[in-house]
Order: structure tokens, then sequence, then C-alpha cells
């Protein structure tokens, strides 16, 4: 049998997309992302994960904090429909800090190899969640987004481990 949705379901939801997919997928896409290249580019450099981990660290609440105040600061939500502004810049500093958080785990490893093996599987991971999220929400098709996503990360992640590996 096939559902139909009404207005109302199809309008609600299209909010939840817009106020709570949306800023928790951009959030993880540049938590995800963006902390890749200081993160492996310290590995790199000091040989030493425990080093690596504090970067991560740093960046990702940094990250968080900015993309959080970033999102709620820009606009009200009046004339765009995106919800309530702290909600989402909620949304977005948590996702952010999480994102990056996932791949600086692995380097509270001490041995340098074994981090940055399972660090490159969780990124990996990651990316394929936001490749899914894409296309389950934003209906975008699914190879596309894969091929998007992971050529976005990827260039990232050559950065860090180039600049890890030209410093060192």
């Amino acid at each position: 049998m096939s559902e139909v949705k009404t207005k109302a379901e199809t309008k609600a939801e299209r909010e939840y997309v817009i106020q709570k997919v949306q800023p928790a997928l951009l959030g993880l896409m540049d938590g995800s992302v963006s902390t890749l290249a200081p993160i492996f580019a310290t590995a790199g450099l000091t040989g030493r994960p425990i080093e690596a981990f504090y970067v991560g660290l740093a960046a990702s609440l940094g990250a968080g904090i900015s993309m959080g105040l970033a999102e709620a600061l820009s606009d009200d939500g009046t004339v765009t429909g995106r919800g309530a502004p702290v909600t989402r810049g909620a949304i977005t500093a948590f996702s952010t800090a999480f994102g990056g958080m996932l791949h600086t785990l692995p380097f509270l490893i001490s041995n340098l190899q074994t981090a940055l093996h399972l660090a490159y599987a969780v990124v990996v991971i990651e990316l394929l969640v936001i490749a899914f999220i894409r296309y389950r929400f934003m209906k975008t098709p699914l190879v596309s987004t894969i091929l998007q996503v992971i050529v976005g990360g990827g260039i990232v992640f050559v950065i860090g481990i180039f600049l890890g590996k030209l410093g060192a």
C-alpha cells in the first residue's frame, strides 16, 4: 500500500531536515574534514600520538565553538525558516566537535602506527556516514555524494599527511 503524505507531514519533514539535519550535517562535515590536516600533520611532525590527540582536541572544540556561533548568528530563522538560532547553533557546535573527535580518539593509543591505522579507518567510516546522511535526507544520489565527500575529505587528508612528512 502506498503511503501518501499530507501537506502538514511534508512541511514537518522539510522543517526537520532544514532545522535539525542540515545543521548537524554541516557540523559533522566541518568537524570531520577541517580537523584532518592539523591532526595528521601533527602526528607526522612529532611522531607522538598524544600530541596529535591534543591538537585534535583543540581543533575539534575550537571548530565546534566557531561553527556553533556562526550558525546561531547567521540568521534568526524568521526569514529563512531555519528555526531557532540557539538550537541550530547548539546542534552545529556539538556535531562539529563530535565529528572532529571521532578520528582524534585513536591518538590516545601510544603506538603511532596503530593510532594512524585506526584513525584512517575512522575517517573512511566518517566520510561514508556523511555521504549516507546526504543521500538519505538531502536526496543526493548515493554514488555522487560518496564521490564528493571522499574526494573532498581525501584532499584535506592528503594535505595533512604531506605537510606532516614535509616538516618532519
